[in-house]
């Protein structure tokens, strides 16, 4: 098993206290970088005076968690007034972060897989309410005599987007993570791929009845990307960077390579704090010890759950379209509305009925501000080496951070760390800017 981290949690402590005031252990270890006392942290993009809160944050955190890079991009009433990347993309050639660097988004894929399935949705060549085994056609694998679980029948659409669809990593495992025991099943050579977990786990018992509660999985993801490619003819990759991201201008977007001699151009290096390794999946080192980030994990079978490089422009360029429903060009605001509802039973309700403060949608973690009808929506991912977090706010201004390691020095989650203090830098802007930097980024 390889330990990766993944985003166990939806729910942000940080978040939710500041949202609403918005409306008024692991192990420690050594740092991944440490920055000389007389070198000058690198900062790329345009600088602002009335955006100083965001600039003073970003350095002096990067600073105190001994973070290599990151990157950060802000809009507001549907502009990108802020664009800046801090510290190193490189730490060994001191190749600095800039502004549209390309970084693994790990879990903040699932809101771009959740807008391309209700984006079928609307465009009625799917249903939430659908059955997965009747849309994906796929054959389960099941080990000799076995047979297959029947409540696999009852997993719909909505229970993968909601994460109610009856799998709990907590009780059993999380198969994504586990690439040496699924391809062993499989009898074949690891990597496997997306739709080899997804019938691995087909010929496995689900840990809890569809529907009955919310247990964050992975797997439903996989799920959701092999409808996707079921019902369209097309890659799932393919599908989403025609029809999600090109209407919004969005073109360097697009799935990650685990090997890092297959990065991207402009994609950041990746550090992992614990600096762990594991055998190779990936030719030509198969079964030597790498870097956990560079082919010790499955990466390139994330996909639909975790596998997109972006750069925080272009998510934050994804949030914005929503923020005036009426003019998305890529969901209706009906499809929105859906994306973001409330989730029946314990998903969605506390054991006496009452609305939960916090839930998960089709893709999105939400928190309804009061009775306001306002909503924050948001989501995390953090993997080995990567920490990413999108943030839409109830006022309209949304927020993406990115970083090239996962925790700080003390062990905790970067993504955790900041949230509180990027919540405070946006309420602390006395005033901002008119102009709209996405012209200069989204080329």
């Amino acid at each position: 098993m390889t330990a990766s981290f993944d985003d166990a949690q939806f729910s942000r402590r940080s978040f939710f206290a500041l949202s609403a005031a918005g409306a008024s252990e692991l192990v420690l270890c050594c740092p991944v970088f440490s920055q000389a006392a007389t070198e000058k942290l690198p900062v790329t993009g345009i600088a602002n005076p009335n955006l100083e809160p965001f600039d003073r944050l970003m350095t002096s955190f990067l600073e105190e968690h001994k973070v290599p890079g990151a990157s950060l991009a802000v809009t507001r009433s549907g502009k990108l007034v802020y664009a800046r990347g801090f510290g190193y993309s490189d730490v060994e050639t001191k190749e600095p972060v800039q502004p549209a660097a390309l970084f693994r988004i790990a879990s903040v894929s699932k809101p771009v897989t959740g807008v391309a399935v209700m984006q079928l949705v609307e465009r009625k060549k799917l249903k939430l309410d659908d059955k997965v085994l009747d849309r994906m056609k796929l054959t389960p694998f099941l080990p000799a005599d076995a047979m297959p679980d029947p409540r696999w029948k009852q997993i719909t659409v909505r229970h993968c987007l909601q994460h109610t669809g009856g799998w709990d990593r907590e009780k059993s495992f999380d198969p994504v993570f586990q690439p040496g025991l699924v391809a062993k099943g499989l009898g074949i050579k690891p990597p496997t791929t997306p739709t080899q977990i997804v019938q691995y786990v087909m010929g496995q018992p689900l840990d809890f009845g569809p529907g009955e509660r919310h247990a964050y999985s992975n797997l439903g993801y996989l799920v959701l990307g092999r409808i996707i490619e079921a019902v369209t003819g097309q890659s799932y990759e393919l599908y989403v960077k025609k029809e999600v991201l090109a209407p919004l201008g969005i073109k360097r977007m697009r799935l990650g390579q685990a090997l890092i001699e297959n990065r991207s151009s402009g994609e950041v290096r990746y550090y992992d704090t614990k600096k762990r390794k594991a055998p190779a999946l990936y030719l030509p080192l198969f079964g030597q010890q790498v870097p956990i980030q560079y082919g010790g994990d499955n990466f390139e079978a994330f996909e639909a759950h975790g596998g997109w490089i972006a750069s925080a422009v272009d998510l934050v360029k994804l949030a914005t379209e929503f923020d005036n429903p009426a003019k998305c060009r890529i969901l209706s605001a009906k499809s929105i509305e859906e994306m973001w509802a409330r989730p029946d039973g314990k998903a969605g309700y506390e054991l006496d009925g009452k609305p939960k403060d916090v839930f998960y949608g089709c893709g999105w973690s939400v928190r309804p501000v009061g009775k306001t009808g306002k909503l924050n929506t948001w989501h995390v991912g953090i993997i080995a080496g990567t920490g990413a977090s999108l943030v839409r706010r109830w006022d309209g201004v949304n927020w993406a951070v990115l970083f090239n390691t996962d925790e700080s020095t003390n062990g905790k989650y970067l993504v955790d760390l900041i949230d509180d203090g990027l919540h405070q830098a946006a309420n602390n802007v006395k005033s901002w800017p008119k102009t709209d930097q996405f012209g200069a980024f989204l080329k």
